[in-house]
């Protein structure tokens, strides 16, 4: 959810956000935001706390949908991606951060071809990243 909404902005403008966000979206629970009403929509566009972009709220709350249906239909979102993905993570020590992979491609297609929107290859590379999909870590940092 916060890598749609990140779409167009900096990383800092939504990790500055971030509480606000958890806050307006119930703790990013998906069965409270699939529940939103249009009348949630109106409160979030008044919200000052996160990024009031109605498409990127209503995309939310649409994806909150999508996920429970998958889930409904014993699909498990993240065993999914992750198999899509490769099934462990990608150590990348080269220096190079790419913006997008091939893996990263392969998830987006998908994932918009269920109807999740702002999903593009870059932002669900970010999210690959996010959730430790991916390391790009480099060589010399603490995390590596």
């Amino acid at each position: 959810m916060l890598e749609g909404f990140q779409a167009g902005l900096s990383w800092q403008t939504i990790l500055r956000r971030r509480e606000g966000f958890r806050r307006a979206f119930k703790d990013f629970d998906p069965v409270k935001v699939a529940k939103f009403t249009e009348k949630d929509i109106e409160r979030l566009m008044q919200d000052e706390g996160i990024i009031r972009a109605r498409a990127k709220i209503v995309a939310t709350i649409d994806g909150a949908k999508i996920f429970l249906a998958m889930e409904k239909n014993g699909e498990d979102f993240g065993k999914y991606y992750w198999k899509l993905a490769g099934g462990k993570p990608t150590v990348n020590r080269t220096g190079h951060v790419p913006a997008q992979t091939p893996a990263s491609e392969l998830i987006s297609k998908d994932l918009r071809k269920r109807g999740f929107k702002f999903v593009g290859p870059v932002i669900v590379y970010a999210w690959m990243q996010a959730i430790g999909m991916v390391d790009d870590h480099a060589a010399h940092c603490f995390r590596a």
